[in-house]
């Protein structure tokens, strides 16, 4: 078996309506209503699905709990184009890291939930 990339994943958050906002209104994601009006974020052609804390959706994490992810995410164009605008929220960086296909340059912040939240762009070889 090959893994080819990432589909979807599933982040246990405190409020939708905060993620929701946070994520579309300073990341720039977009947001999808499916199922039963269960939400998603969209971006390239991956998603998050979100659950609420308590109101989690079968089968779960075995200890769903909101603020335990921590997930990287590619951006298109220059890290140093988004940085002004999320000044804000920038907790650390930008610092060097290795992704995973090559170096990258990241910066690190927080959701609503404390999640952290990764933000890279990749270097040239």
């Amino acid at each position: 078996m090959i893994i080819d990339r990432l589909d979807h994943l599933v982040l246990t958050v405190a409020s939708i309506d905060a993620s929701v906002a946070f994520y579309t209104q300073r990341l720039g994601m977009g947001v999808v209503t499916f199922g039963q009006g269960r939400k998603a974020l969209s971006f390239g052609r991956q998603k998050i699905n979100l659950h609420e804390v308590g109101k989690e959706f079968e089968p779960k994490a075995r200890v769903a709990t909101a603020g335990s992810g921590d997930l990287c995410f590619i951006i298109e164009g220059r890290l140093d184009d988004i940085i002004p605008g999320l000044a804000d929220l920038i907790i650390e960086g930008p610092v060097m890291r290795t992704g995973a296909i090559g170096a990258i340059r990241s910066i690190y912040l927080r959701d609503p939930d404390g999640n952290l939240i990764e933000l890279s762009e990749y270097l040239p070889a």
